[in-house]
């Protein structure tokens, strides 16, 4: 009976373990892509969906994504999104007293502003990913986007402008409080130019089907933003100015956050002038110059504004977890927002 040397069995041990290997790499390419779970922990603001059957897929084309707010299910997540209004606010709370997953990935998830996030230290060193509008966020959920078109359109400016604008500008406001600085250039602004005024600030508010058809009476719409923060731009812009048809005349952030999602010569900075009288003029003069109004409307040839839900961006966000960070921790919220 031969025996083998070692030298001999020990090429054999390696080609059989690199023959598993290959094994196993085959099943998991047979297998396909992996699918995610993702756990939403509680409504934002009670605004729920039905996430009955393959949602993500039959809803926005992504496959392979499961996503449930059902909280039994919480040992199967791989990701769990918690909104911050509800944990400061003591409607919900963080689930410490289940068994987590090694694996699984808590998601800090707001849209509002810091002036309303509350006290998050309590929070510290449990979240792993953050889900806002901040352009380094691990999920951006800004709440609009600026896309580019397929190709450049050819038409006259004047057929991007909506017709029959009546009004010199508009506004559209839940709250005139006193301590917003928005309500201040509001008011010196009022004076210098016309303004219509609607909104449950003033008791003329406005459904989904008169909101934007009101607004694009208007040559310029306000969009003033209630908190200045960074990069904290809201449907403000997106919704009511964009998607109307109306001139953005804005007020939040630098103008460098304005230009890192939208064009540069789509909308007017507040900023940019040396006083709220000065503005005014320069609206009064722009209205009366159509070309130069016009041209406030030249980035519609090549763009185009997206409104995305959070929800369908969370889908979006499924096939990239396998490659996310996957020890991340924030252990100081506040220094990230």
């Amino acid at each position: 009976m031969r025996f083998r040397s070692r030298r001999q069995i020990l090429p054999m041990f390696v080609l059989v373990c690199l023959i598993i290997q290959l094994v196993q790499l085959l099943n998991r390419t047979k297998a396909g892509p992996k699918t995610h779970k993702i756990l939403v922990w509680h409504w934002p603001f009670g605004n729920s969906f039905n996430l009955d059957g393959d949602f993500c897929k039959d809803k926005f084309g992504v496959p392979n994504c499961i996503m449930t707010d059902n909280q039994s299910r919480f040992s199967e997540a791989d990701v769990v999104i918690f909104h911050n209004r509800e944990l400061i606010q003591g409607q919900q709370r963080l689930p410490v007293n289940l068994k987590r997953p090694e694996k699984q990935r808590w998601v800090w998830f707001s849209m509002e502003s810091p002036e309303k996030h509350g006290d998050l230290m309590p929070f510290n060193g449990y979240f792993n990913w953050t889900m806002t509008y901040h352009q380094d966020a691990d999920i951006y959920s800004p709440y609009g986007f600026m896309v580019p078109k397929e190709s450049e359109a050819h038409e006259p400016l004047e057929s991007f402008i909506p017709k029959d604008k009546t009004d010199l500008a508009c506004w559209v406001v839940s709250s005139l409080s006193q301590h917003h600085e928005r309500t201040a250039i509001y008011e010196k602004l009022k004076t210098v130019i016309p303004i219509k005024v609607y909104g449950e600030a003033v008791n003329k508010p406005l459904d989904d089907q008169t909101l934007l058809p009101t607004i694009s009476r208007c040559s310029f719409y306000l969009a003033f933003e209630t908190s200045v923060f960074r990069e904290y731009i809201t449907n403000q812009l997106w919704l009511n100015a964009y998607m109307s048809g109306a001139v953005p005349v804005v007020f939040g952030p630098i103008r460098d956050d304005y230009e890192a999602v939208a064009q540069p010569d789509s909308f007017i900075h507040v900023n940019d002038f040396s006083s709220v009288e000065e503005l005014g003029e320069f609206l009064k003069t722009l209205a009366a110059d159509r070309e130069r109004y016009a041209s406030y409307f030249n980035w519609r040839r090549k763009y185009t504004v997206e409104i995305k839900h959070w929800v369908e961006l969370a889908c979006q966000f499924c096939p990239k977890i396998s490659s996310m960070p996957p020890h991340r921790v924030y252990e100081d919220l506040d220094a990230w927002q």
